[in-house]
């Protein structure tokens, strides 16, 4: 029997247009096959805004009508991925640039929420953007060999942000839910 007022678990993230996530995907891959770290591939490439939280069916839809006007009133910009670093000893991403478009949405989406919703959300004194190519799985003792193979490699890219991803965890990975998008002025 399904509870009542099942939890969603979510997160906010900005998602790249399709060819990056492509790109993006076959690193993850790569990561999988070469050292045995395929817990990145349980969701879209994407760069969190807002850091996994729960919330209850009976308040999903206020979130919804959080988001749509928020995110109406962003304006779209460019960011640029370039290269790969890490959080030693276990994390491996593509690097986000630290655009202060990029670190002023996130800044303000969660006060946003945290005072529209009253969730209690997990702070990002340090908000560090990234898009996570290997983590949690990838051993210690495999992190050396993975990291001397990306952070040879020569990756920079561009796309546009130009809406919030509010996904979802279906039970075994996680996938876009919805895209508020922002303005186009």
């Amino acid at each position: 029997m399904k509870p009542s007022n099942p939890i969603h678990l979510l997160f906010i993230a900005l998602v790249p247009d399709e060819p990056i996530q492509k790109e993006a995907t076959r690193f993850k891959e790569y990561a999988a096959a070469h050292f045995h770290s395929s817990r990145a591939l349980n969701a879209p490439p994407h760069i969190t805004l807002i850091s996994p939280f729960k919330l209850p069916e009976n308040e999903m839809e206020g979130l919804y009508e959080a988001l749509e006007p928020f995110a109406s009133e962003e304006t779209a910009f460019l960011l640029g991925l370039k290269n790969f670093s890490c959080f030693p000893p276990r994390v491996i991403f593509v690097d986000v640039e630290r655009k202060i478009e990029l670190l002023s949405l996130q800044n303000r989406l969660e006060a946003y929420l945290t005072e529209a919703l009253g969730v209690a959300l997990k702070r990002h004194r340090d908000f560090n953007p990234h898009m996570t190519v290997a983590f949690k799985d990838l051993s210690r003792k495999a992190f050396p060999e993975a990291w001397a193979y990306f952070s040879q490699m020569e990756y920079e890219r561009e796309f546009l942000a130009d809406a919030l991803a509010l996904l979802e965890h279906n039970g075994k990975r996680w996938e876009v839910l919805r895209r508020f998008a922002f303005s186009n002025i």
